[in-house]
């Protein structure tokens, strides 16, 4: 089984990052998305565009995980069906989103979206990407690729 990268590419920051690290160890990137994004032109590189339904892109990611799959994306929802699909999940900062975190992640995303639709003054969403979140995101791409590969020998 082909270690592969699923990437929910609309607002990605780490794209290039991901290509430079999938390439080290060989893994297959597909980067998703509504519209034709640009990509480097190498055969382990590909590019799948959805329609712009909602959510074509996370169904299109979802149903394409699995054991063999490391998908990167900020999307707390997408993240929790792949986890479920067997698929290990990494957010754009490097946070590793697992079955013991994704429920509190999950609970946390719908606490403070009733607290912004409810209050005044409260707005925002995520911090601005850091070059440590950087950083953290190479490493655990990293550490997650080697560790699908000791268990796909």
């Amino acid at each position: 089984m082909a270690l592969r990268i699923l990437v929910d590419a609309d607002a990605c920051p780490v794209k290039d990052e991901t290509y430079k690290v999938a390439l080290r160890h060989g893994a297959g990137v597909i980067v998703v998305a509504n519209m034709a994004l640009r990509i480097p032109p190498h055969p382990l590189i590909s590019r799948v565009v959805v329609s712009d339904g909602f959510d074509a892109a996370d169904d299109w990611i979802a149903g394409q995980a699995d054991a063999a799959t490391v998908v990167i994306t900020g999307d707390i929802l997408l993240a929790e069906r792949c986890l479920k699909a067997g698929a290990t999940v990494i957010a754009h900062t490097g946070k590793p989103f697992t079955h013991a975190s994704i429920g509190s992640a999950i609970a946390t995303r719908a606490i403070m979206a009733d607290l912004r639709a409810g209050a005044d003054g409260i707005t925002g969403g995520p911090a601005p990407f850091a070059k440590a979140d950087r950083s953290r995101f190479l490493s655990a791409l990293d550490e997650a690729l080697v560790r699908l590969a000791r268990s796909h020998r």
